[in-house]
């Protein structure tokens, strides 16, 4: 199994970045993808995350109406278009794809760095 994240950099605040995700996994089923972020000092915290089979996006109260998730199922990718960037989102942005095969395994890449500059 493979979680690989790119898109991070830094940018000012009001600007934008895009986030993408590649899960790869042989014989595993994914259930749901999506994005989570850990700030120097503070716990991992949800960010989005999206359902397979069309299921209705889950946004933290942060980032809703900034953030848009987002999937491709041929390729199994995802995406974080992150809008008006604010200090605060500075943070290290992980991946996380939960997948099953006889059971459900969270799996996670390995994260890049989003800093916002005021």
């Amino acid at each position: 199994v493979q979680v690989v994240e790119s898109g991070g950099g830094l940018v000012q605040a009001g600007g934008s970045l895009r986030l993408s995700c590649q899960a790869s996994a042989t014989a595993y089923t994914i259930v749901t993808m999506g994005w989570y972020r850990q700030a120097l000092g503070k716990q991992r915290e949800l960010v989005a995350t999206l359902p397979s089979g069309g299921g209705s996006a889950n946004y933290a109260d942060s980032v809703k109406g900034r953030f848009i998730i987002s999937r491709d199922y041929a390729k199994n990718m995802l995406y974080l278009q992150m809008n008006n960037l604010k200090p605060e989102d500075t943070a290290v942005y992980y991946c996380n794809a939960r997948m099953r095969y006889i059971d459900e395994n969270d799996f996670w890449g390995q994260g890049t760095q989003v800093t916002v500059s005021s």
